[in-house]
């Protein structure tokens, strides 16, 4: 089995569907007080995939963001990384020998790596773990996934984080349908709202960083509104200013639907290789009867298919239908939209300093909403 990692320069990065594994999202973490690092990571095959030789191998780059706890002590941390996807019975195996190669390229006072895995969660695809209605009833207790994850492997050590930060589950939709048939694999009330808005003469626009104070504006209101946590407005200027789209095909737009001159939904929308991304939205408790989310939102499908995207990421929504769930209202409204449901693994922890790191883990607090 070989895996190994050289050090590359962040501006080096090949580009990639998943936008937090991105040069750009290295410069934007950098400016939030993160120190972003980029490698070329080097695989075998048959440390992916059981019963492959392993003359075969496979390069792919990897975005890791470090962040300094106090003076002493920093973690590494993965967005949706890494990208390389191996076979369910070696996502263990693979983490481990990637986590101890890594090792030596991280500053010594790292107490952990964290993995915020982009990868399908190994119960999504088993009957047991869904209800007679056909909704996935999410994965088993920790202590079960904690033990098929580390099967196999020799240190036994990675471990499931108390939260996760970026979302575990999303919705994508195909984007290699025409335009018609995206209309068509709708909810027909969803169909209804966007055809609604357009009637009503909602329209929707794309603007910089002039527009920031209004998007703002709706995004901190529709935040109080509901529970989310609040950046502050300069973190959403840097998402605008840290794009270098001719670098690196990577394209961030601010979508804003305006009614009579009044700004009433808006969205920011990441379109990175072939794929568009939903990152934050926001709406006005005003005038919800023209439906302009929906305008904003079929806006930016339209323009991520012409962008060249095959496929489009909503995300973020609760698991399954269940009114129950927080994010129950988040799921409906995207569900609308069609697609299919995918379950992310969410993050995992392989610790390198096990004492340091059961005392940031027993103050870590479950976080109910995404950041990013």
């Amino acid at each position: 089995m070989v895996c190994r990692v050289e050090t590359k320069e962040i501006e080096e990065i090949e580009p990639t569907n998943i936008p937090t594994q991105t040069a750009f999202w290295g410069r934007l973490k950098n400016n939030q007080g993160f120190i972003p690092g980029g490698f070329q990571l080097t695989v075998s095959e048959d440390l992916l995939y059981p019963g492959k030789i392993g003359n075969i191998k496979i390069e792919e780059d990897i975005l890791i963001l470090i962040r300094y706890i106090n003076r002493d002590r920093c973690y590494a941390y993965v967005p949706y990384g890494p990208k390389l996807q191996p076979g369910f019975e070696n996502y263990g195996i693979f983490l481990e020998e990637l986590s101890e190669v890594l090792r030596p390229h991280l500053p010594p006072d790292c107490i952990f790596i964290k993995y915020d895995l982009p990868w399908e969660n190994q119960w999504a695809r088993e009957e047991d773990f869904f209800d007679p209605g056909g909704r996935w009833k999410g994965p088993p207790p920790v202590y079960t996934q904690e033990l098929r994850l580390n099967i196999n492997t020799n240190n036994w050590n990675l471990q499931k984080s108390p939260s996760d930060i970026l979302p575990t589950n999303t919705i994508f939709l195909n984007l290699k349908l025409r335009e018609k048939e995206l209309l068509n694999a709708m909810k027909p009330k969803t169909r209804y709202n966007i055809r609604l808005s357009e009637r009503k003469g909602v329209s929707v626009g794309e603007y910089g960083s002039e527009k920031i104070e209004e998007w703002y504006r709706l995004y901190s209101k529709t935040a109080l509104r509901n529970n989310l946590t609040l950046h502050r407005c300069d973190y959403f200027s840097t998402i605008l200013t840290n794009q270098r789209y001719f670098d690196e095909n990577v394209r961030v737009s601010l979508l804003m639907a305006d009614y009579e001159g009044e700004y009433l939904a808006a969205m920011f929308l990441i379109l990175s290789e072939r794929r568009g991304t939903y990152l934050y939205g926001a709406s006005s408790s005003e005038k919800r009867y023209l439906m302009p989310s929906y305008a904003v939102q079929w806006e930016a499908i339209r323009k991520a298919r012409e962008f060249g995207c095959t496929e489009y990421d909503m995300f973020g929504c609760a698991p399954n239908a269940s009114s129950s769930h927080p994010l129950h209202g988040l799921y409906r409204y995207k569900r609308g939209f069609g697609g299919k449901l995918y379950h992310r693994m969410g993050c995992w922890d392989y610790p390198f300093m096990k004492d340091d790191y059961k005392l940031i883990k027993a103050q870590e607090v479950n976080n109910q909403s995404y950041q990013v």
